[in-house]
């Protein structure tokens, strides 16, 4: 009896020791993030981010990813439009008509729709009473981070729904991840062929931020091919510091990371841990920025890590 359940315990724990490596990157992401709006518009982070850690994935992987069947290249192509092209696109566009409070607690509630998602698609049973309450106090925890005793939550319509779009596009994203973890492929290989296609679904968006008429008046979508301000902003260290940050830890290594505990605790289990993405940032920002956390933000922490530890706990039908 011992003897079977060790592996499981290491599957196990391999499975937390990645998801809370990606979660912990992804948590402090903003600091890089907001560090280089200062030079670069969101648009151009978002691609430059995906085309460095495309790179880096073919130096740390440098052999071809072979499918035996042809068809199951639409999951990859389905993956990394979900879980990197429209989350990314509909989070970046969100923030532009809402607060960024609001985005970040509506875009914390991915796991319940990883969960409906699986459920529906996968048959497997995660809408439990202890899911479902988890997920509740959870969230209410990641509002009190987010807000951090600083603002008010006032829904703003066209912001607020692009952000429920993100989360439910994750949520997608969860599917196709566990279908693709199914064919045993190499993880490395997965997520480049992954990010290939997330780029060529953003080519679009750059094309339109380049000559929109608009572009101009919109940071967010404002591509810059003038030869004098890239020199500029590239001629900066900590730019480059920045952008590979994001490029080779928070996409390359986090996404396959990602994916890796998707595979050892399953996706929707694993999603769960977005949860603490907020809790990680509110944390990392006081020893980094100095910013303060109020008692609203300490009992956030508490309430979410709660929400976080009832909505893995299983029912009896699932024992």
């Amino acid at each position: 009896m011992f003897e079977i359940r060790r592996p499981q315990k290491s599957k196990s724990f391999t499975g937390f020791f990645f998801a809370a490596f990606s979660i912990f990157i992804w948590g402090i992401t903003f600091v890089c993030t907001k560090s280089l709006l200062k030079d670069f518009s969101a648009l151009e982070i978002l691609v430059i981010r995906f085309l460095f850690a495309y790179a880096m994935l073919w130096i740390l992987c440098p052999h071809r990813l072979r499918l035996e069947r042809k068809k199951d290249e639409r999951l990859f192509a389905a993956a990394g439009l979900s879980g990197v092209a429209v989350y990314q696109f509909l989070e970046n566009i969100a923030i532009m008509f809402s607060s960024a409070s609001n985005i970040s607690v509506i875009v914390s509630i991915c796991p319940i729709f990883a969960a409906i998602v699986a459920q529906i698609f996968l048959h497997e049973k995660h809408v439990t009473p202890f899911f479902i309450a988890g997920f509740i106090i959870a969230i209410s925890g990641v509002a009190l981070v987010s807000f951090n005793g600083a603002a008010e939550f006032h829904l703003k319509p066209k912001g607020d729904l692009l952000a429920l779009g993100s989360a439910v596009s994750w949520g997608f994203y969860t599917l196709f991840v566990t279908k693709i973890n199914a064919l045993r492929l190499n993880k490395l290989a997965v997520v480049r062929r992954i990010f290939f296609y997330a780029l060529i679904f953003m080519a679009p968006l750059v094309l339109f931020g380049a000559f929109s008429p608009l572009a101009e008046n919109n940071n967010n979508f404002f591509v810059s091919f003038d030869a004098a301000v890239n020199m500029a902003r590239f001629a900066k260290p900590l730019n480059w510091v920045n952008l590979l940050f994001l490029g080779v830890a928070a996409s390359a290594l986090c996404f396959a990371a990602w994916n890796t505990a998707c595979d050892k605790l399953g996706a929707v289990r694993a999603t769960v841990g977005i949860y603490l993405i907020p809790v990680v940032t509110i944390v990392f920002a006081y020893f980094a920025l100095g910013e303060r956390i109020t008692v609203p933000g300490i009992a956030g922490v508490m309430l979410t890590i709660c929400g976080l530890m009832l909505s893995n706990k299983k029912t009896r039908s699932q024992m």
